[in-house]
């Protein structure tokens, strides 16, 4: 019930948020036609964002907060494309690599106590329908682990397919689903806590400084049971990139090591997102 609580205050923040953001808009909503997003596409550097990049802080919900259990986590996605030219059917060939970290601050010597790896490739096709843009399809092919042996060795791989789509100007949907490949001894019930597919919707201010989400990840079992995530984030100044930002997660698989370990963390920080809109 705790855990519904916190997810609800935190969309309500956001919608808060965004009636205020209503309010004092004078003009009209940004477009996002399809030349302007082709032209990202297009002329974009080859290196560039890929998820939200960010850096947040905060306790465990649930338990009394302690020096173990109140952290930082942060992550760095990037992507580098690797053709100048659209490719055949309109898409466009990509690198991937994301790091996950979950830094214990309030330790003596500030341990890092998981570090996750994920590079993959991937083929993006934006999608256009009456000259503005309605969303984009992904075919990924991934890799993740957190680089450590013996007993406290992760790893697993999978081909996913996902895509995005616009609803409004005001939100968007998006769902991924994967092949997996466990090929690690120590993990090989992974699916049953990091899933086999995810969905979500986001839902923004006009003029985009306001959002919100919902992600939810269905594990694999036979119940109704799912990893979600809800984010709420403010960007302060049109001209730079960065938002305030509160993240709460409750499931399973938040990091690799202790990914058949329940978490439930609220963290507020910093994120920086890609221009138009993250991947998931």
């Amino acid at each position: 019930m705790k855990n519904i609580k916190i997810i609800l205050i935190l969309l309500v923040s956001f919608q808060w948020g965004l009636n205020a953001e209503a309010q004092i808009i004078t003009s009209k909503s940004i477009p996002i036609d399809s030349d302007s997003v082709r032209m990202a596409f297009d002329e974009e550097p080859y290196f560039g964002l890929y998820k939200d990049n960010y850096f947040i802080f905060g306790p465990s919900i649930g338990q009394k907060p302690t020096n173990t259990n109140t952290n930082v986590k942060f992550q760095i996605s990037l992507r580098l494309k690797l053709t100048k030219s659209t490719l055949s059917w309109g898409t466009y060939l990509y690198l991937f690599y994301s790091q996950k970290a979950f830094w214990n601050v309030l330790e003596e010597s500030l341990p890092m106590t998981d570090i996750n790896f994920n590079p993959g490739i991937g083929i993006a096709k934006p999608l256009f329908s009456k000259g503005q843009y309605v969303g984009k399809l992904m075919f990924q092919v991934e890799h993740e682990s957190n680089g450590r042996d013996s007993v406290y060795s992760r790893s697993w791989n999978h081909i996913s397919v996902g895509g995005d789509f616009m609803l409004t100007h005001n939100a968007l949907i998006h769902a991924k689903f994967w092949i997996p490949y466990v090929d690690s001894d120590n993990n090989r019930d992974i699916l049953k806590y990091v899933g086999i597919g995810q969905v979500g919707v986001e839902l923004m201010s006009n003029n985009r400084r306001w959002r919100g989400s919902l992600l939810l990840v269905k594990r694999k079992t036979w119940k109704l049971d799912f990893n979600s995530v809800a984010e709420v984030s403010w960007q302060v100044t049109a001209r730079q990139n960065w938002h305030l930002f509160a993240q709460y997660y409750n499931g399973y698989g938040e990091g690799l090591l202790d990914y058949n370990v329940f978490s439930s963390h609220l963290r507020v920080g910093l994120v920086f997102r890609p221009k138009y809109f993250s991947d998931y």
